[in-house]
């Protein structure tokens, strides 16, 4: 049986790191601040962070960071509805497409949460794969030992 490592990852420093590369992400920052940062969280260094999340965690979140860097062109494009407002009156059609590019906005928002809600199902619907593999394995040893033994 193999024992676990003392300094071994939780599944809530995986959210952590996760969220805060996303973060940066969303942001227009680069990977190697989120790592710093998530270093400094999860007191490890950045270049830990940045193994576990290239080695395991990015794999799992290829949506969420299509999402990210979606959301960062929606960030800008929502900038430029701020800047109409303060550029004096704005004619009907400007409103319109303001409105317009607000919606987009937050449909992407809400896209992004359904997006983490389906990892997080994803990530419990493995773990209780893994679990029932192993029972099944389990049962299996027992089957065969109790067919030895007839």
């Amino acid at each position: 049986m193999q024992g676990h490592r003392q300094d071994a990852w939780t599944k809530d420093e995986d959210i952590i790191l996760a969220e805060t590369v996303l973060h940066y992400i969303r942001e227009g920052k680069t990977q190697l601040e989120a790592f710093k940062e998530a270093g400094n969280k999860l007191s490890r260094t950045s270049a830990a962070c940045g193994f576990r999340w290239n080695a395991t965690l990015r794999k799992h979140y290829e949506q969420a960071i299509q999402l990210a860097k979606s959301n960062r062109k929606k960030a800008s494009t929502y900038a430029e509805v701020e800047v109409l407002q303060d550029s004096g009156q704005p004619n009907f059609t400007e409103v319109i497409q303001s409105l317009e590019k607000i919606s987009q906005y937050y449909q992407t928002i809400d896209q992004a949460k359904k997006c983490k809600e389906l990892e997080e199902e994803n990530r419990d619907l493995i773990e209780k794969l893994q679990l029932s593999n192993h029972l099944l394995e389990e049962i299996k040893k027992i089957l065969s030992k109790w067919e030895e033994q007839r």
